[in-house]
């Protein structure tokens, strides 16, 4: 009997039967609420009735498309629509199936459009599995171990993870701009450099929002030596954190490539890389192509998937909810001591546990992540030593949802600080 890969381990013990809004039931008919949202994916919740009903329809009409054999009218609407919130000049799209291959076709055309070799990426970024975005990713040496050597090209640099030195946001920007301000003289110079990826919040790495100065001074420094500035949009983008895209907290940041997935269809397979017309018409013929992306019944979840977003005002909720959750989590964990630290930008929120000895606490977070399934509140770790706790309710979360998380979450943390 074929069985799963055993290395398809799952965060929680739960066998989904099916999901409702923010709550997911298991086989057994108990219900979860689900503060893992598949990992920012289901940003409208699990079957909402307009995403389904676009679905069904589309199933029933064409399924597969293949887009650069026939044009089909999802596409087309999708892509229209995408206009409708994407930074100003930023005019066009190339879909594919994956955060990771969108990831991967930004670098083709940085490159492209550029004429230059290297792609500098931050420390704790998460870009990807895939070989070429894998060698992007620094979140946790499980992505990148035994598969070297890793795709060239590539330098990095620190990122502003203020907590992590212990100092103030300002000092841990005005070190991370120095320092790759050194990398850009000496082993990345700047007249190689193609483009800098980043997130506007790190999401394997820990929850840690990029802090606008140093995103301001990244787009400083790209138009200087014209580099290109790509935004890592795959979790941050569509809402997530209570402004459409995560980069616009940063005033004057706009990317030039901006990459999209996760959000973007509630749970079908999609993802995008969207620039300005003039920097897209750079990639070279055949760079831009794929089998199954663009998929037609995907596109008609993605486009209902905007309407709902609009239609319910999911972006201002996300910035509301969210200042609920990071405030209510703060008040429950203040006087943890194992609780290091609680941030988060929007509806996405990392409390990190540290040891006394200020080293990772692992076995508490592990513990408090488990307590919390077991609560009936369904959570996720991340970090580069698994010690942070994250939560990633869908945007449709409201505040009644929020505060029976925390109280969920509160009697999950007493259980495993015990």
């Amino acid at each position: 009997m074929a069985q799963l890969s055993p290395m398809l381990t799952q965060a929680t013990p739960v066998q989904a039967a099916r999901g409702e809004g923010v709550h997911l039931y298991d086989t057994d008919g108990r219900r979860y609420l689900d503060f893992t949202a598949g990992i920012g994916v289901t940003s409208t919740g699990h079957c909402h009735p307009k995403v389904v009903a676009a679905a069904q329809e589309q199933v029933a009409t064409l399924i597969h498309g293949q887009y650069t054999t026939v044009m089909h009218q999802p596409l087309l609407r999708l892509t229209e629509r995408l206009g409708e919130v994407l930074p100003d000049g930023i005019d066009s799209l190339f879909f594919a199936n994956s955060g990771s291959e969108a990831v991967e076709a930004s670098v083709r055309l940085a490159r492209h459009a550029t004429g230059r070799p290297l792609i500098l990426a931050f420390d704790g970024g998460f870009h990807g599995r895939t070989m070429g975005a894998a060698a992007l990713t620094t979140s946790g040496a499980k992505i990148r171990s035994g598969i070297g050597p890793m795709m060239g090209g590539v330098a990095f640099a620190p990122f502003p993870y203020a907590y992590r030195y212990g100092w103030a946001e300002e000092q841990a920007v005005e070190f991370a701009l120095k320092e790759l301000d050194r990398q850009l003289v000496t082993t990345a110079p700047a007249t190689d450099v193609a483009a800098f990826i980043i997130e506007p919040v790190l999401g394997e790495g820990g929850y840690v929002p990029t802090p606008p100065p140093f995103l301001q001074g990244l787009r400083e420094r790209a138009d200087r030596h014209g580099i290109l500035l790509i935004a890592d949009e795959v979790q941050t983008g569509y809402g997530r954190t209570g402004r459409f895209w995560g980069h616009q907290h940063a005033a004057g940041a706009t990317p030039d490539i901006l990459i999209t997935a996760k959000g973007l269809a509630s749970g079908f397979p999609l993802s995008a890389i969207a620039a300005p017309r003039d920097l897209m018409a750079k990639a070279r013929p055949g760079s831009q192509g794929g089998t199954y992306g663009g998929n037609a019944v995907a596109c008609a979840a993605a486009i209902a998937t905007l309407e709902v977003v609009q239609e319910e005002g999911l972006v201002e909720n996300a910035a509301t909810q969210g200042r609920r959750l990071l405030d209510a989590v703060r008040a429950a964990t203040a006087d943890v001591p194992v609780v290091g630290d609680v941030r988060g930008l929007g509806l996405m929120v990392g409390i990190e546990f540290t040891a006394p000895d200020g080293t990772p606490d692992t076995a508490t977070a592990v513990r408090a992540h488990a307590a919390a399934a077991e609560q009936g509140l369904l959570l996720l770790t991340c970090g580069a030593f698994g010690n942070v706790v994250r939560m990633i309710p869908p945007l449709v979360v409201n505040a009644e949802q929020i505060d029976e998380g925390v109280a969920l979450w509160t009697k999950a943390l007493a259980d495993a600080v015990s």
